[in-house]
């Protein structure tokens, strides 16, 4: 087992990572060894900034370094498949961005090698491991408030228009359900389960990615979810449970750590939930734990729900016509 502290090397340097590596540092065995991108400058600048070690100006050339633990892939969702299995042949532990890639089949083939390989594989779903996200997880399975009834969640910002940008771009992956659209139809699957039925509509834009989608999930309990996601509209984003006893709100920009509201007839009870940086801190120590465990797979985020979400998130996209 590694005793000395964990050493991670980032794929792409953007925004995401940017996040990532600053929530790297509230985890106390973790070290910002490396960062690579096809750009040596680019590349220079971010580890400047983040306090990495060193800076890669390639992929290849980075994951060569047997000093690096863990790879965190952050680029562009449609590089997500290229660059795990990049990873995974070179033998290092991959965190990959989410979604995990851009259809099932490749999904399958990077857990397929990750197996084969015998290499830690996790997609980056921070979710269930946020505290907020863990505590309503206690209360809705602890049956006090009977089942759930309900799931309301959105998730949308009104983001400039830029056909290069890569939210608006179809060739990088771009619109609303696979980069935010993939937190509610995550929370749904995580609370209720597979859907016995799926709806869903779209309004694709002029660059033919979807700027706005509605999803329905049915139930054959009688449950349901109404989730939503939008590029160009900014929602009130928070997640709603109507229960039978109760309803539970997480506010505001409920995808990341927040207040959780309970209301029941004796009143309302709410518990906020504070954290030292982002959020992504959870993760990061749950994949050390991993390694330190000599695990492939997480017993969290399982390649199981990885698979379960991409074949959800492929039969919206069916339905909606989006077709990368």
């Amino acid at each position: 087992m590694k005793t000395e502290k964990i050493k991670w090397g980032i794929i792409g340097p953007g925004k995401i990572a940017k996040k990532f590596t600053t929530s790297l540092k509230e985890v106390k065995d973790a070290e910002l060894f490396a960062v690579a991108s096809r750009s040596t400058e680019r590349a220079t600048a971010f580890a400047k900034e983040a306090g990495a070690k060193k800076a890669y100006g390639s992929y290849e050339e980075m994951l060569q370094d047997e000093e690096i633990d863990v790879v965190y892939v952050a680029t562009p969702h449609v590089f997500h498949y290229e660059h795990t299995l990049l990873c995974l042949d070179h033998g290092k532990p991959v965190l990959c961005e989410k979604p995990f890639a851009i259809n099932r089949e490749q999904v399958e083939e990077m857990i397929s090698t990750a197996r084969e390989k015998q290499v830690f594989l996790m997609e980056a779903m921070w979710t269930p491991f946020l505290p907020h996200i863990q505590y309503l997880m206690e209360e809705l399975q602890s049956g006090k408030y009977g089942s759930i009834r309900k799931l309301t969640a959105d998730f949308g910002f009104d983001a400039p228009f830029d056909e290069n940008g890569r939210l608006f771009r179809k060739s990088l992956g771009g619109g609303s359900l696979l980069d935010i659209g993939i937190y509610p139809v995550f929370l749904a699957l995580h609370t209720l389960g597979v859907p016995e039925n799926i709806e869903a509509n779209a309004k694709l834009g002029t660059t033919e990615v979807d700027e706005n989608c509605d999803v329905y999930f049915r139930y054959p309990n009688g449950a349901k979810a109404e989730l939503k996601s939008s590029i160009t509209e900014k929602t009130p984003t928070t997640a709603e449970f109507e229960l039978e006893k109760a309803s539970i709100r997480i506010s505001s920009r409920w995808h990341e750590p927040s207040t959780v509201s309970i209301t029941t007839a004796e009143g309302t009870i709410s518990k906020t939930f504070d954290v030292a940086s982002y959020g992504y801190e959870y993760e990061a120590k749950h994949i050390q734990e991993m390694l330190r465990k000599g695990r492939i797979e997480s017993n969290v985020m399982t390649p199981e729900k990885s698979l379960e979400l991409i074949t959800v998130l492929d039969e919206i996209r069916k339905q909606i016509g989006l077709e990368y």
